[in-house]
């Protein structure tokens, strides 16, 4: 990889970036490669560290959260010893808490959303809301997404009215910046009157909430275990991990990002949803 190559990739995403680093290069060190990517040394070497008993054991509560996103520890305790799981709530706290799942139930649920005290908390404005057009809500969250060693984010903008994956990213950790690109990137395509999105510290960071107050947008966000008011993203996590993720079975970054890149491009341009009368989501959303 060339000086000049690197540096015409500055245009790309940090994320985007990092895919591009190649470990094996014998011209140019890891050190320099990410300086001339501008994006941090540290990330470059970032690894998920997780005993392998640990993944083994997250992967089978992801599949089960996936299925029945409503579910508690207690629940997901029970599920687990039908696959000759059996541990503690603690532990099944604590590997939830590593995976950014919500436990769906009042005031204990275990996340990695949690919110921050000192942020604001926007009220939901969207309780008996018919959602009638294109840009009417915006949705987001953030999802685990397994690997064969590890884990890593990805969150996601999407229209709710046509379904329509507008932008995402993908990042190795929790902070807040993935999701504070993924929102600039869609309001650079659209706007909407209402973002939605859960309470957790990411979308209640001032540099995330900013934005929107910015534009004028209504910031709208879900009570505190209330999952289903973020239905339409609840069921793209589904769509996503039944149809690509589990399939794949991605060993790192580069494989996940790869893979889902291509995936949404299908379910965005070709996958045809019942429920939108046997149209696509960018038949929808651009109205084709």
């Amino acid at each position: 990889m060339s000086y000049l190559g690197l540096k015409k990739n500055l245009a790309l995403n940090s994320h985007e970036r990092l895919t591009l680093i190649e470990k094996g290069n014998e011209d140019i060190s890891i050190a320099r490669q990410t300086e001339l990517l501008g994006i941090s040394r540290s990330s470059a070497y970032y690894q998920p560290k997780i005993d392998p008993e640990d993944l083994r054991i997250m992967k089978a509560i992801d599949e089960i959260f996936t299925e029945s996103p409503f579910y508690g520890h207690r629940k997901i305790r029970y599920e687990l010893k039908d696959k000759n799981i059996f541990i503690g709530k603690k532990r099944t706290i604590s590997l939830m808490k590593i995976m950014g799942l919500v436990a769906i139930y009042p005031k204990k649920k275990p996340n990695t959303s949690k919110g921050n005290e000192a942020h604001k908390k926007y009220p939901y404005l969207l309780k008996g809301l018919e959602i009638s057009h294109v840009n009417h809500v915006w949705g987001t969250d953030i999802t685990y997404i397994r690997l064969k060693g590890g884990f890593i984010y990805l969150t996601v903008i999407i229209d709710w009215f046509s379904r329509y994956i507008i932008s995402w990213r993908l990042s190795l950790t929790m902070e807040t910046g993935f999701c504070a690109e993924a929102l600039n990137e869609a309001l650079t395509i659209n706007l909407p009157d209402i973002h939605n999105s859960d309470q957790g510290v990411q979308f209640t960071d001032k540099s995330y909430t900013g934005i929107l107050e910015l534009r004028g947008i209504q910031i709208s966000m879900d009570g505190r275990g209330r999952c289903m008011d973020n239905i339409f993203t609840e069921r793209f996590w589904r769509t996503l991990k039944y149809e690509n993720i589990y399939l794949n079975d991605y060993a790192n970054y580069e494989e996940a990002y790869a893979g889902i890149s291509k995936y949404i491009e299908f379910y965005n341009k070709r996958r045809k949803h019942q429920s939108l009368g046997y149209r696509t989501p960018e038949q929808i959303y651009l109205n084709k």
